[in-house]
This record gives C-alpha cells, structure tokens and sequence, in this order.
C-alpha cells in the first residue's frame, strides 16, 4: 500500500518509491539521502504532527510536513 510520508503512523515503515516536489525541495530531499529504494521509518512527530523524526539510512533526519508530504512510500503489510 502506498502512502505519503508525512501520512505515516508512529513506528510505520516502508520503502521509499518516489520523490515528488518543485527543484530545491526535491534537491534538498535527495541530498539528505531520500532517493527511491531507500528504508525509512518513522521515529516520533511533534505534537502537531509537524516537524516529523525518520530514521533513514542509518541515521535520524527531522523534516518538515511540507517535505515528507513529497516522499512516496510503499508500506509493509501490502494489501489492507
């Protein structure tokens, strides 16, 4: 099943299958090591669900829900 990242739960990971976004962002977005075929999970989310926590490619990232709302993301659990 795929979700926006920013759509994800608390503890909820997947595989990253696109990055969507106008130039800077997406730049940005695949400098920190958000490109497709990458592992990422989610850590925590501020009280108001913006600034968000991943863990990705060994480290924790903190992005904007502006930012996760670009990333495409294929779920575990498949079909629900």
């Amino acid at each position: 099943m795929q979700k926006l990242l920013s759509e994800l739960s608390i503890g909820e990971g997947g595989k990253i299958v696109s990055v969507a976004g106008e130039g800077r962002i997406r730049r940005r977005l695949f400098d920190m090591g958000v490109t497709p075929g990458a592992e990422v999970l989610l850590r925590k989310k501020a009280p108001l669900g913006d600034p968000i926590e991943v863990t990705l490619r060994g480290y924790e990232l903190t992005l904007r829900k502006t930012e996760a709302a670009c990333v495409v993301v294929e779920t575990e659990g498949g079909n629900a």
